[in-house]
């Protein structure tokens, strides 16, 4: 049934699957915790009942996504018992105690507050329930921080020593924590997820207004999210230079692939190749558009510092070049259309057009899904251009998987694209169907109690 296909590549096609899968929920969930928390503080600092609206309705969302989140995060742990035994027991004295950090001290924090804020508001008070909302966005970046470290340490294996059974026997938990390349991957990874939330909010204000232009409660979303696109989008570019850097000192092979230097250039002078189409089977990028020297302006910061190139590797120990080249470029393409339209969004801010330009609001709800697009091919190019190796340098992602039937996980693999497809699916459908509502500020008195719903006016007529 699955023709050539080893059991092997089975198995990293599930994997790959059921983390890409996974991964677009806290990419999501990260950004849209501390939007509440911020929405919330907003209601409480003003009053104006128009930020509660926009709350109320992005909680019920948050709710659901944080589901979804939750059932493909556990897919992944089964995996490693059955597809990758061999891997599981040689870091698991690593890295079991890093996930166990993470479900004590970051998934007890959103779980157990998550029900407070959905529905205690009138039970605790206004304060508490911040509290509780505050806990929950402070749990969902200690939940990244924790998955950053094991995913960071796979990638810049530090801190350890191995026994005579082979095992990663943990030596400094601080320098496994806090590997060479934990920081950088902590805060892209958080920005990114800040960006996903705010295009996707962004994209629901822009939905609205170009129907009911003067809504207050689009109007807010659409305005806040375009702040962070102007704001924050800048900041990513320099975050992502500064993880180039790194891989580049950590990771040489990686970045090699990504550029599509199959040639060292030992007197550095090498170009940016833009586009091109990377053949493995002759160590070249044919059809190369490329611009002189600026890859090793962009890479060293310098023209003439040295610059391997695949060649200085062992064929079997380079990543698939062609794979990761074409996923960091559109990353990075995805990125420019993201800094386009919020320095655009600013233009629309100065000229006091923010929220009656059609052509904006029918970018920016194209531009919704540039997040997790971005976010998974980050992902792509972190994890494709790390093989050979699941821990990398030490350990070989074909001697970490378990002596299965290339039948029996192809199995699996299908039964996982199906429930997938129709679980996670049917989620995302009535998440969009909830982000279609428009936004109100019927407020239920179950919610804010009765003394604070009198006076309230619908939200179109409420002041800017």
């Amino acid at each position: 049934m699955f023709g050539d296909i080893s059991a092997l590549d089975l198995a990293r096609m599930q994997f790959a699957f059921t983390v890409s899968a996974h991964i677009i929920f806290p990419a999501f969930t990260i950004g849209l915790a501390s939007y509440l928390a911020v929405l919330n503080a907003m209601w409480l600092w003003t009053r104006d009942e128009a930020y509660l609206a926009v709350f109320e309705q992005w909680k019920t969302i948050f709710a659901v996504v944080f589901g979804m989140g939750v059932v493909s995060g556990v897919v992944m742990s089964y995996q490693f018992g059955t597809n990758w035994p061999v891997f599981a027991d040689k870091v698991g004295p690593v890295l079991g105690p890093l996930i166990g950090y993470e479900v004590l001290t970051a998934f007890f924090l959103e779980a157990g507050f998550l029900g407070i804020m959905l529905f205690g508001r009138r039970r605790v008070g206004d304060g508490l329930h911040m509290a509780a909302t505050a806990v929950v966005a402070g749990g969902t970046l200690l939940s990244a921080f924790w998955i950053l470290s094991v995913n960071s340490w796979m990638q810049t294996p530090q801190g350890h020593s191995l026994n005579a059974d082979g095992q990663f026997v943990p030596e400094d938990w601080l320098a496994i924590i806090f590997n060479p390349s934990f920081p950088y991957r902590f805060v892209h990874m958080v920005l990114a997820a800040y960006l996903t939330t705010a295009f996707v909010v962004g994209a629901t204000g822009a939905w609205h207004l170009l129907k009911t232009p003067g809504n207050r409660g689009a109007r807010i979303m659409f305005s806040m999210a375009m702040w962070m696109a102007l704001v924050v989008t800048p900041i990513q570019l320099f975050a992502g230079d500064a993880h180039g850097l790194n891989t580049l000192q950590y990771q040489p092979a990686k970045i090699a692939g990504i550029e599509g230097h199959f040639e060292t250039y030992p007197q550095g002078r090498a170009p940016l190749i833009l586009f091109g189409m990377p053949d493995e089977a002759t160590s070249t990028t044919n059809y190369a558009v490329e611009i002189p020297l600026l890859g090793s302006l962009i890479l060293t910061h310098s023209l003439d510092k040295p610059l391997i190139g695949l060649d200085g590797f062992p064929k079997e120990d380079r990543p698939p070049a062609a794979i990761i080249f074409w996923s960091f470029r559109i990353m990075v393409g995805v990125g420019m259309l993201m800094l386009l339209l919020g320095l655009w969004s600013g233009l629309a801010r100065l000229k006091g057009r923010l929220y009656e330009w059609p052509w904006l609001h029918r970018a920016a709800v194209a531009m919704g899904p540039a997040g997790f697009l971005a976010v998974l091919c980050g992902w792509i190019t972190t994890e494709v251009g790390r093989q050979p190796f699941t821990v990398y340098g030490l350990l070989r992602t074909a001697d970490s998987a378990s002596a299965l039937r290339a039948d029996a996980v192809g199995s699996s693999l299908t039964a996982f694209v199906i429930i997938y497809f129709f679980v996670f699916g049917s989620g995302a459908f009535y998440a969009l169907r909830l982000m279609a509502r428009t936004p109100e500020d019927r407020v239920t008195i179950d919610e804010i109690g009765p003394t604070r719903t009198a006076g309230i006016t619908p939200i179109a007529q409420v002041g800017e």
